[in-house]
């Protein structure tokens, strides 16, 4: 019997499904807690004033280049910076290791830490220490809350990545649930073998030379190796569909074969429909994250009569 092969949508439908997921990702935003924020802002506050406070307004910073050994303390001077940098960056400028036995065994790599930070104080938050002089209260506390808004910010913006893909993760393991799959131990798939079983799937794991977020073994004994893609912008969906998941794709297809693998990505947010169609045009079956039905009514074709 043919394998059922996986829909090729059109471009009238990826235009309106991507205008329903860009709705859904508004509405998500707009009901994001302000709390939220509100929590990272006023850690970052309480940190940086600290940091304040311990170096005379970064007047003895260099001086007390120990305060690199507090994880905390470290991570806001990374914000002191104008812009802002982050801890690879500061690992490759800085010429030095930043784990913490590292830095608690050599004074120089926290000398070197510190160097580098005052090298690129941000001038327009922290006028008072290129001019040598004392800080107004206005700069110091202007420079603290504009600090403490970068590093809130940052926080939000990461914890939006990591748990936007974790959430959707999720959301596709319970509808395979939901239709009667069974989830196994991840594991590493070498060959098609290695996968799991029929009516099966797994989290993250190593399918070929790439990883996949999940590998589902269909009832025809094919497998699904899925990404799970979120994206914000039309141009950061370019980075995630059509540089990371199509590629694999193209991977995939090349080391198992068109008629043993049916590489998918389940997509949320914001989608231009040219890089849809390049996508799937590159082998990428795209399901949506608001409509997963459509992936499990599919997945269900591929029973035997």
């Amino acid at each position: 019997m043919t394998p059922q092969p996986p829909p090729q949508w059109s471009d009238a439908q990826f235009s309106s499904q991507a205008l329903t997921s860009i709705s859904a990702f508004r509405d998500e935003r707009l009901r994001e807690d302000l709390a939220t924020y509100t929590r990272h802002y006023a850690r970052a506050l309480a940190t940086v004033n600290q940091l304040l406070l311990r170096t005379s307004d970064l007047s003895t910073l260099a001086a007390n280049a120990r305060l690199v050994l507090d994880a905390d303390m470290l991570h806001a001077m990374r914000y002191l910076m104008g812009p802002p940098i982050s801890g690879d960056d500061l690992q490759t400028v800085a010429q030095v290791r930043l784990s913490p036995a590292a830095l608690r065994t050599s004074s120089t790599s926290r000398d070197q830490v510190v160097a580098s930070v005052l090298v690129g104080l941000d001038p327009n938050r922290f006028p008072w220490v290129g001019a040598a002089r004392a800080a107004t209260e206005i700069e110091r506390v202007s420079g603290a809350h504009a600090t403490a808004a970068l590093m809130a910010t940052q926080l939000i913006a990461t914890a939006r990545r990591n748990e936007g893909k974790t959430l959707q993760e999720q959301k596709v393991k319970d509808a395979l649930t939901a239709a009667g799959f069974q989830e196994v131990q991840t594991r590493v798939v070498r060959t098609l073998v290695d996968a799991p079983g029929r009516g099966e799937f797994c989290g993250e794991s190593l399918f070929g030379q790439k990883k996949a977020d999940i590998v589902v073994r269909l009832w025809d004994d094919r497998v699904m190796p899925l990404e799970c893609k979120v994206s914000n912008s039309a141009t950061n969906s370019v980075k995630r569909l059509n540089g990371d998941a199509a590629a694999k794709a193209d991977v995939w297809l090349r080391d198992f074969g068109r008629l043993q693998v049916v590489p998918s990505a389940v997509v949320a947010g914001v989608f231009n429909v040219k890089n849809l169609r390049e996508a799937q045009a590159n082998g990428l079956t795209v399901w949506w994250s608001h409509d997963l039905k459509e992936l499990t009514d599919w997945i269900e074709t591929t029973k035997a009569p």
